[in-house]
């Protein structure tokens, strides 16, 4: 058991070159030796996280390790911010000269590949079992792979529907009234169409250079119509199925309608489009200064469906870099997790808890009501929330879909022959490894 003070320091992402791993580098300017006194931190395990948080959620974590390293004798923990673009090629780099964080953290989709980068904790044997067993469960499964629990969620987001309050009423709409169905988003759609001349709908409708944002808004409607996207040990596509084809034909109906723009994404944030299905942390951006009066729903289902949403946010992995410094990193992490960390981490910076407890529990729910009541539809999602299939092939899966699927969109093929297609491109992808 670690008794309490130490140091603290933050590695900024100008200065947070591969030579910080595992030296115990200080943004204050420190020489300070690893093992060595330096006014108190001698001997003290190193602990270095890797993150690639910025603005509000930089600041604030920044302040929880410190605030952690204030009660913590033994240990001393920097923070070093690496931007998302260039984490996993810094990551790789760092094996290669062995010179890994002790503690990753990292978009969720990235586990299984920062698997294979270096050997990484179980911490099922590290962190206490009320701790993991609190964890939402999909999120928890982004990192079980092989029977070991090789990451836990730091933070969550989930998608829902938003829209604009002004442009509901001003189609004669209830704004306190949205959509809870596929047919209500395409009737709502219609008579906004047809009374503001604006599209009532977003969808997320063209590839890009890396297909997730369609294949992720996708995917909530193809688990609502009770569909999936891979098959269970993630061997082949399973979306190519009257489920898939439900899910398919609801987004091309969206589009001939008019209801939904084949537009590259951003209309409705804009004030061009009526609604969109848009990410949790929309609120926190929007809180201080709303581009317009916007309310948020839960995600709408098919009638005879059921609910769904996708789960977005990031993990820490522990790099078993050496025991000690292993234990420690595992230490801060079940610290981190602990209900008044959470609790005081979400409210700081939007995201939604990873833990059932403060989840559902009246400290957070009590000032979610009263101070971004917006947030609540995305935090009563949780419990309907889905994992996206945890192989380290996702990313390519991921393009392979959406390039497939946009050519049904944009009226070039058929709905069957994009699924088809769409499935013969992602089962090359897993059979090419």
């Amino acid at each position: 058991m670690m008794h309490r003070t130490t140091r603290w320091s933050a590695a900024a992402a100008a200065t947070a070159t591969l030579a910080l791993a595992l030296t115990g580098c200080s943004s204050g300017g420190s020489s300070t030796a690893a093992g060595s006194d330096g006014g108190g931190g001698g001997g003290d395990v190193k602990v270095e996280i890797w993150n690639y948080w910025d603005g509000t959620n930089a600041d604030v974590f920044d302040q929880m390790v410190k605030q952690y390293d204030e009660q913590t004798d033994g240990v001393t923990l920097t923070t070093a911010t690496i931007p998302n673009a260039d984490f996993l090629t810094k990551l790789r780099a760092a094996a290669s000269s062995k010179t890994l964080p002790t503690i990753a953290i990292g978009d969720l989709i990235w586990v299984p590949q920062i698997a294979q980068i270096g050997t990484l904790a179980d911490l099922s044997t590290m962190l206490p079992s009320d701790v993991l067993s609190d964890v939402n469960p999909a999120l928890v499964s982004y990192g079980s792979i092989d029977g070991k629990q090789l990451s836990v969620p730091v933070s969550a987001n989930n998608l829902a529907y938003m829209y604009n309050r002004t442009l509901f009423t001003e189609a004669g709409l209830d704004p306190d009234k949205p959509p809870t169905t596929w047919d209500e988003v395409m009737s709502t759609g219609k008579t906004i169409l047809a009374k503001t001349g604006k599209p009532g709908y977003e969808l997320f409708t063209q590839a890009g250079d890396n297909g997730e944002g369609l294949t992720w808004n996708f995917q909530v409607n193809l688990w609502q119509a009770g569909g999936e996207f891979l098959n269970t040990d993630n061997s082949a596509a399973a979306f190519n199925t009257p489920e898939g084809k439900k899910a398919l034909q609801y987004w091309v109906d969206l589009i001939k309608a008019g209801v939904s723009p084949y537009a590259a994404w951003g209309e409705f944030e804009k004030g061009q489009a009526a609604a969109a299905q848009e990410g949790s942390w929309m609120v926190g951006i929007w809180a201080s200064d709303p581009p317009f009066d916007f309310g948020t729903a839960k995600a709408p289902a098919p009638a005879d469906g059921q609910a769904a949403t996708n789960l977005g946010g990031e993990q820490a992995m522990v790099f078993n870099n050496d025991d000690a410094s292993a234990k420690a990193a595992a230490d801060f992490l079940a610290w981190f997790l602990q209900p008044e960390q959470v609790t005081s981490w979400c409210e700081k910076t939007g995201m939604l808890p990873v833990t059932n407890t403060v989840a559902t529990g009246s400290d957070y729910l009590g000032w979610v009501k009263d101070s971004q009541p917006a947030l609540l539809p995305f935090v009563e999602q949780m419990p309907d929330a889905h994992a996206r299939p945890n192989t380290p092939l996702y990313p390519q899966i991921s393009l392979a879909f959406a390039q497939q699927i946009e050519k049904a969109l944009a009226g070039e093929v058929s709905v069957d022959a994009a699924l088809a297609n769409a499935e013969k491109a992602v089962n090359q992808v897993i059979a090419q490894g």
